[in-house]
């Protein structure tokens, strides 16, 4: 099949950029797959317009770049599980995973990556903030970076501020209660398997305290950390419309979806395909 022409526009200095030229629905030529993977390991996110992608559409599309694992605790579409329906309905005043944070960081294997699929928007509002660890850990000092080195965090699924985001679709559609705490410890700082660089791996939505220490210990640095991440020259905006996909490398990327459109509905469906444990 021919290889596909396509363009890739940066969206910020550090993060994100707009792919255009490309039907995700056509069968991709491994050159084709090779520069898109090529383009997220290079922006850390990477974005498509106007894609008119079923959900079976979208797990082909997945397949190319990795394997589709379940999500803990919310389930999938009826004839497809892997893909995740992200909804606010709306009378719902509570966005899903409206936090910052790194997808399911609290697994032993978190996600390599997530694609995310418009379906229904509101008129205005409902973006997405992303944030490029890489650009935060290089902007630290060689003190800091010498302090966080040796550093593991732990992770869970029962931190507050993000368990109270999946509260509305966990009694719409929740898996079994007793699997909703999930803890796993992972280094401060990460090494991201395919290019070699580091990452800063701790996020508000899941980071409760670093190894060894309570979380009262932990909590000044954390919160400087949380605060550092997220500085402006480290992110990019993106402004969903009908069909557009994004697709970031979890590994080196944080996300926000701001919840800023009261009484409308929003849906989106997700897939995260398979990590490894973070080194």
């Amino acid at each position: 099949m021919p290889e596909r022409d396509m363009d890739i526009t940066p969206l910020s200095p550090s993060i994100g950029a707009e792919i255009s030229g490309l039907d995700l629905c056509d069968e991709l030529s491994p050159g084709t797959v090779l520069r898109l993977r090529e383009a997220l390991l290079t922006h850390g996110v990477i974005f498509f317009r106007d894609q008119d992608l079923d959900p079976g559409r979208l797990m082909t599309f997945a397949g190319y770049f990795g394997e589709a694992v379940e999500y803990p605790f919310v389930k999938g579409l009826a004839d497809f599980p892997l893909v995740v329906p992200i909804l606010k309905r709306a009378e719902e005043t509570m966005n899903f995973g409206g936090i910052w944070h790194s997808d399911t960081a609290y697994l032993r294997e978190p996600p390599m990556a997530t694609i995310l699929h418009a379906k229904e928007l509101p008129p205005i509002g409902g973006d997405t903030l992303f944030a490029d660890m890489y650009a935060a850990y290089e902007a630290l000092s060689d003190g800091m970076k010498a302090l966080l080195a040796p550093l593991k965090a732990l992770n869970s699924s029962a931190a507050p501020a993000a368990a109270q985001t999946r509260k509305d679709r966990i009694e719409e559609s929740g898996k079994d209660a007793g699997a909703l705490k999930t803890e796993a410890f992972h280094p401060v700082v990460r090494t991201h398997p395919e290019t070699g660089r580091k990452a800063l791996y701790v996020n508000p939505g899941h980071s409760v305290r670093f190894d060894a220490m309570t979380p009262g210990e932990s909590a000044p640095l954390l919160d400087y950390l949380f605060a550092h991440q997220i500085r402006a020259e480290f992110t990019c905006r993106f402004k969903w419309s009908p069909g557009a996909v994004a697709f970031w490398d979890n590994r080196c990327t944080q996300h926000y979806p701001l919840n800023d459109y009261h009484g409308h509905k929003r849906l989106l469906h997700r897939i995260t395909l398979k990590g490894d444990v973070p080194r």
